[in-house]
């Protein structure tokens, strides 16, 4: 290998490390009782997002929430508007993670849910509401979608994040973005570069998929409406040798830090890990790279 070649190999890993290094990892709270051996892998006050699943009552997420914090994470719950069922309850919740378990940032999303449950219908309504800031959150992550969103045209989330970042600003919340998924790496560098471009002070947080099993991939695909990428799962067919070779997220996250050589890093600063139920395997995988 020459020395040029070399060079560039060993800045490229540098930059995967950092991504990886200013990353996050997304945990279930199905893992709860793994929250010390995932601590045990990553740097101290790593952000860990809880997503919201179907019927899972707001007091399992204040427990995950004291889980994370207390094995040294920065626990960052998701707030799914359509899933919230109750006014008060939210709102207890909000003051019960900021004051008791340092929780200053949420992922505030509309939910998969038909409609709603409760007082909100979408993440807009939550901003709208005021009690974000009112319970003490200080910062939002919201949604990025590099191939789109299966129900929402793109020009409802441009005109939809226009008014997020209105109403953050207007709050003095911080607000960066969160992609979904994706392996049609064009369509993230498109992404990325729009935003950079649109709202150059928004931080870009890009989410990869976890080291997985095939089948969670697909499954997961499709119910998060990542078409392109369901694509070209599906089209490689049977050959499931070939299909694990494209669920290891390093040829995605050096795709990235490819990207980002030679450039200003624009808005994106980090990578965020889909576990996929294996949050252990995933921190592992994020350990590896740091320590590369």
């Amino acid at each position: 290998m020459s020395s040029l070649a070399s060079a560039t190999e060993s800045r490229l890993s540098a930059r995967i490390a950092e991504l990886v290094s200013a990353g996050s990892l997304e945990m279930s709270p199905r893992e709860m009782h793994r929250a010390g051996q995932v601590a045990a892998l990553l740097p101290t006050d790593s952000c860990v997002y809880i997503p919201s699943l179907p019927g899972l009552p707001l007091s399992r997420t204040l427990e995950m929430v004291a889980a994370l914090r207390a094995a040294g994470l920065d626990p960052v719950p998701h707030v799914s508007a359509r899933r919230v069922v109750d006014r008060a309850e939210f709102e207890s919740f909000l003051k019960e993670a900021t004051t008791k378990h340092g929780v200053h940032r949420v992922m505030v999303i509309g939910g998969d849910e038909p409609k709603a449950k409760g007082p909100f219908n979408d993440s807009l309504d939550v901003l709208r509401s005021g009690m974000l800031a009112e319970a003490g959150i200080r910062e939002i992550g919201v949604s990025g979608y590099p191939e789109g969103h299966p129900r929402i045209s793109n020009q409802e989330l441009e005109k939809a994040f226009v008014e997020k970042l209105r109403l953050a600003k207007e709050q003095r919340l911080g607000l960066y973005v969160v992609t979904q998924f994706s392996f049609a790496p064009k369509r993230i560098v498109e992404f990325c570069s729009n935003l950079a471009r649109s709202a150059p002070s928004v931080s870009v947080y890009v989410g990869i998929a976890g080291p997985s099993d095939p089948a969670a991939l697909l499954r997961y695909a499709q119910l998060c409406g990542v078409s392109t990428s369901l694509r070209a799962l599906k089209n490689l067919g049977t050959g499931i040798a070939r299909l694990v070779v494209h669920t290891d997220p390093h040829e995605q996250v050096a795709a990235l830090g490819g990207y980002l050589q030679g450039r200003d890093a624009g808005n994106v600063v980090g990578v965020h890990l889909y576990s996929f139920g294996g949050a252990v395997r995933t921190a592992s995988w994020m350990r590896e790279r740091i320590s590369a």
